[in-house]
């Protein structure tokens, strides 16, 4: 049976039309971007994630740890006063040291001779000698020199004093910290001072203004910028020096776990995490410090000030916030 010749016409015609064109695209702003995958990085992190659990499952649950025994010798009175004499010959050795450090640097990059060398030879020599050497060196001191005197040079004396009295172990620990933090100190100065532009000081002089102004004022402001960040390293290791007075029977913080370990000899492995424990706080406190600052000091250097841990946390749960919104409109 034949097909009629329209139905035939209709046929070549549909065959040849052009196809219907494609629905318009969303704009770009519409489009969600897939984020480029890195199969690598989750790897790296499940790795480091089951490590960490393992550790602190190992910690948790390992009997030898006595966490028993660690929760209470934590806050028993005799750590928190070995603790507090830790505390006192870091801030003292810490405020003593840097003064003796601006001292040596000012010394080093003065232009007389005698005193570039005599502060290069201090540092040398005290970078050089170890800290528990110099610790029983001043412990020892008074078998080399009983009396102390103060008068004219290589004649009378005015004043004389008994080095056995004024050498107390708090007194040993003190100075014997300050001395050794002095000539690390001197170095972290010397190296700020040195960081600042040389424009700044040529700017200082021609404004006429005097030498100590010049160095308190625009020098020393500048370079603290760069002479924290190391001194606060230098200090973090001043109070893990701390530790060492214990050999100038001075009970600080380790000093008094070692001798209740020898008093209890089954409580070493808690009484060792308390040590631990505790100096974790106090660097951790110190390093809190450094980072606010580090942020004061970089008004000068950066157009905006860093944010602070709460403001990236805040920004980080706003920007939950947000991509979980644009997920729900989607």
């Amino acid at each position: 049976m034949s097909e009629p010749p329209g139905a035939a016409v209709s046929l070549a015609d549909a065959k040849s039309a052009p196809p219907p064109p494609d629905p318009p695209s969303p704009p770009l702003t519409a489009q969600r971007v897939q984020p480029l995958r890195r199969p690598g990085r989750w790897i790296a992190t499940a790795v480091v994630l089951v490590l960490v659990a393992q550790f602190v499952h190992g910690l948790v649950t390992n009997p030898f740890y006595q966490w028993d025994r660690f929760g209470y010798w934590f806050l028993r009175p005799t750590i928190l006063d070995g603790l507090l004499i830790t505390l006192e010959v870091a801030a003292y050795s810490a405020v003593l040291g840097l003064l003796g450090g601006i001292l040596l640097a000012l010394a080093r990059l003065s232009r007389s001779p005698v005193l570039r060398a005599v502060s290069w030879t201090y540092v040398w020599a005290l970078r050089s000698i170890p800290l528990i050497v110099v610790l029983l060196f001043l412990y020892n001191f008074s078998a080399l020199y009983q009396t102390l005197s103060l008068g004219v040079p290589f004649g009378p004396a005015f004043f004389t004093f008994d080095e056995s009295r004024l050498a107390t172990d708090m007194a040993v620990a003190v100075i014997g910290l300050s001395l050794n933090e002095a000539a690390y100190a001197a170095e972290v100065v010397r190296g700020g001072i040195l960081s600042v532009d040389q424009g700044q000081h040529e700017a200082a002089a021609a404004l006429g203004l005097p030498k100590r102004y010049q160095f308190l004022r625009i020098v020393f402001p500048q370079a603290l910028r760069s002479i924290t960040p190391n001194y606060v390293n230098q200090l973090i290791g001043l109070i893990k020096s701390t530790s060492l007075v214990f050999y100038v029977s001075l009970l600080d913080l380790f000093g008094t776990a070692q001798t209740m370990g020898a008093t209890y000899p089954g409580d070493i492995v808690p009484l060792l995490a308390v040590v631990t424990v505790w100096y974790l706080i106090l660097t951790s406190v110190v390093s809190v410090i450094q980072y606010y600052v580090e942020r004061h000091y970089a008004r000068g250097a950066t157009r905006t000030l860093p944010p602070t841990p709460l403001q990236r946390l805040r920004a980080s749960l706003r920007g939950v916030r947000d991509r979980a919104r644009r997920e729900t409109a989607v």
